[in-house]
């Protein structure tokens, strides 16, 4: 394996920007929920006229759809990410809406036939609600409760029930059914995921800033170095990511 100090130095250099996580091919690895969402948001988008994909990041999921609506919105809230969307979806005929992910969306009630969304950092159910058509649905993959503590933990310490509680599928239940929509399914996987080298730790606290919000090389350089005598000695640091599926529509 590379020296700490270059693996270090190359991760916190890179761009993170969009969510490509192709740089981490052969460094992490992670398995995949066996419902596969991108195909089954490929389905549902061939379906509908209109269609709406909350905090799409760089585009990277939708735009693997080979067919888009006629009249597709997407919305993002970092500005590197707005950039890279625009970039992809725009010769496709997609609207790019820069927004911040708690404003509410600019868009008129009953707009759209599908909402979409992948590992939305905050749901918001009244806002999808509005949006919808009746009788129009929404499909998600959410990220479930104590995703990846392990890794989170070992850089913040133990963390507190609350927390640990805060993405339960009983929330999404609760939250959905208030703001008037039917919740069709939620489906639960709990998914290995290996680092290999410290260079991947580093990339994914730098790409997903809320798992350790306050993450530098620096100031959790002791940190780092222990987690990378780890990796050395047992070839792989190893947590779990927590998924749901989130299906459910207005009446």
């Amino acid at each position: 394996m590379r020296s700490y100090d270059d693996l270090i130095e190359e991760a916190a250099s890179v761009d993170v920007s969009g969510w490509d996580f192709s740089w981490l091919d052969g460094r992490a690895t992670e398995e995949r929920p066996e419902w596969g969402y991108s195909r089954l948001l490929a389905a549902a988008l061939a379906e509908v006229d209109t269609a709406l994909d909350l905090q799409t990041g760089g585009g990277e999921v939708i735009d693997a759809a080979a067919q888009l609506p006629p009249h597709t919105t997407v919305t993002e809230g970092w500005p590197p990410n707005v950039e890279a969307a625009r970039k992809r979806l725009q010769p496709r005929g997609v609207r790019v809406v820069a927004l911040d992910e708690d404003a509410s969306l600019p868009f008129a009630d009953a707009t759209f036939d599908l909402v979409t969304a992948r590992h939305p950092i905050a749901s918001h159910w009244s806002e999808t609600a509005r949006v919808l058509r009746p009788g129009g649905r929404y499909l998600a993959q959410h990220v479930g409760p104590a995703s990846a503590f392990e890794l989170i933990e070992w850089f913040l310490g133990p963390l507190s029930d609350d927390i640990r509680d805060g993405r339960h599928p009983r929330h999404d239940r609760e939250g959905a059914t208030t703001a008037g929509l039917v919740v069709d399914e939620i489906r639960t996987a709990r998914l290995r995921m290996e680092f290999f080298d410290i260079g991947a730790v580093v990339y994914i606290l730098r790409k997903c800033v809320w798992w350790v919000p306050d993450f530098s090389v620096e100031r959790y350089a002791d940190r780092l170095r222990t987690l990378d005598a780890v990796i050395r000695q047992d070839g792989a640091f190893v947590a779990h990511s927590s998924r749901l599926l989130v299906r459910a529509h207005r009446p």
